[in-house]
């Protein structure tokens, strides 16, 4: 690979690296809305409307998607050190809202202290929350993307992008709403509904998310001149 080609490499893993952060700091802010995305009627499962999910589920699965396409094209090492880097931000993100929190707002602030409490005082216990769910899936989510890497020599991008997100998705759904009702944000009845809601939601998604990374991966393929299973090996 000439250096042209090195330094360019570097900086789209820069870049996905910065789209990953992002879409997890994000989604852990905006985590209080929810919304409902069935528009075929209402369907409950104890006692929960199956298609109700928080709005911080939106950006989460870009994270699962960039990490599949970091693990294919760069390897592991670099896809796990842009979830370490995730988790450096949420808990630098968690800092900075505590002091905000603890700053007065002034009079003629457009937003008082009421409303900011009441929209970002959970995010701290959020945060703690997701990043624990966070920790055990995108490691999962990483070590089995590699393993059927591995078992089908590089073939069947389909096979471990989507086995590797079913059980990754359901480890941090089950993880992080379980925490919400222990921390008491979440009532217990809520439990069951909305780990079955998030996973379906979350698969749904993932098999929605195949094609672009197939899509990138040929493009990234193509661009660099790799072999199927071969990656791209970062100097910096």
């Amino acid at each position: 690979m000439t250096v042209k080609d090195s330094r360019l490499a570097y900086k789209i893993y820069l870049y996905l690296g910065a789209l990953f952060i992002t879409s997890l700091v994000v989604s852990n802010l905006i985590f209080q809305k929810f919304f409902y995305w069935n528009p075929f009627g209402e369907v409950t499962i104890f006692g929960v409307s199956l298609f109700e999910v928080s709005v911080g589920i939106l950006p989460y699965p870009i994270t699962f998607l960039i990490t599949d396409l970091i693990s294919e094209i760069y390897g592991r090492k670099k896809a796990n050190q842009i979830v370490t880097a995730g988790i450096f931000a949420s808990l630098f993100s968690m800092a900075i809202i505590l002091v905000a929190e603890v700053a007065p707002a002034i009079a003629s602030s457009p937003v008082d202290d009421a409303t900011f409490t009441n929209v970002f005082a959970l995010s701290p216990v959020a945060v703690l929350a997701s990043m624990i769910a966070y920790l055990f899936a995108q490691y999962i989510d990483i070590a089995i993307y590699h393993f059927w890497k591995k078992v089908t020599k590089g073939k069947y991008l389909w096979v471990r992008n989507n086995f590797s997100t079913f059980l990754s998705q359901f480890v941090d759904t089950f993880t992080v709403v379980g925490l919400l009702c222990v921390f008491g944000i979440l009532p217990w009845e809520l439990f069951f509904g909305l780990v079955v809601s998030g996973f379906v939601f979350k698969i749904f998604i993932a098999f929605l998310d195949t094609p672009f990374l197939y899509l990138l991966v040929y493009i990234m393929r193509k661009r660099f001149k790799l072999d199927v299973g071969e990656e791209i090996t970062l100097e910096v």
